[in-house]
């Protein structure tokens, strides 16, 4: 498949898990790539999997960083594809939410998502295709992810918005909803909180498995391609069939 022959894709988060995965795709199909992290092991294996992509330290969180990646883009060719896949997850009790908790999550989840689709969005092409990475979680009711939920539902919220404000230049918003995918995302939970999350979360999904990072960036890249060329401010669930939407 050449999808992606000739076209220019910005992938935040794209040097481990779904975004990867993605890159590696739209690399294989003939695009340009230019992707954002944060750990520089993550963006050395990025590297090497895909040479000839441009790979940029940048943080989300960062509300300076978006100058980069306007940057990155500013040689008057524009992107005409961008997903906003850059984000992280921890969990707490309801009663040990703390400012500091909540300020850390929405800046890299919301806020870094916002300025960059602001500062951004004069170099799409007209045509151009926007995804953005949100999560089940947002309606699932989880009692400790209620923060990584309000954020994840944020992105749904802000994404429909964008649908309508940029449909008169033809470009289109569409967000990307996971479930459990099989990824180093919850590294941050120990290898037994892992296992139980992961075991009660396949016991609801009906498909009866963890997804794979090819499996929820193949519905991202459908999104990001001509393919999906009448399809704009939907929502599509990627997680086996859990909140069956």
């Amino acid at each position: 498949m050449t999808r992606f022959n000739g076209k220019r894709v910005l992938i935040t988060g794209g040097t481990s898990g779904i975004g990867l995965a993605g890159a590696e795709r739209i690399a294989a199909e003939g695009g340009e790539l230019i992707l954002t992290g944060t750990r520089p092991q993550r963006l050395g294996r990025a590297r090497e999997a895909i040479p000839d992509a441009r790979v940029l330290a940048n943080d989300a969180a960062d509300p300076g960083a978006v100058d980069a990646l306007a940057s990155a883009v500013a040689d008057g060719r524009g992107l005409d594809g961008l997903w906003l896949n850059a984000g992280y997850a921890a969990v707490a009790d309801v009663g040990e939410v703390t400012a500091e908790f909540f300020d850390r999550m929405m800046n890299a989840n919301v806020r870094g998502p916002v300025l960059q689709l602001a500062r951004l969005a004069e170099h799409l092409n007209d045509g151009a295709s926007v995804v953005v990475t949100s999560s089940t979680s947002t309606y699932e009711g989880s009692s400790m992810a209620t923060v990584y939920a309000a954020t994840k539902g944020a992105l749904v919220a802000v994404s429909r918005g964008w649908a309508t404000a940029l449909a008169g230049r033809g470009i289109r918003v569409n967000v990307l909803v996971p479930g459990a995918i099989d990824t180093s995302f919850r590294g941050f939970m120990s290898d037994e909180v892992r296992t139980s999350f992961e075991h009660d979360v396949v016991s609801r999904v009906p498909l009866g498995r963890i997804g794979t990072a090819e499996e929820a960036a193949a519905v991202a890249l459908f999104l990001l391609s001509d393919d999906a060329g009448y399809v704009t401010a939907g929502q599509y669930a990627v997680d086996g069939g859990l909140t069956k939407r």
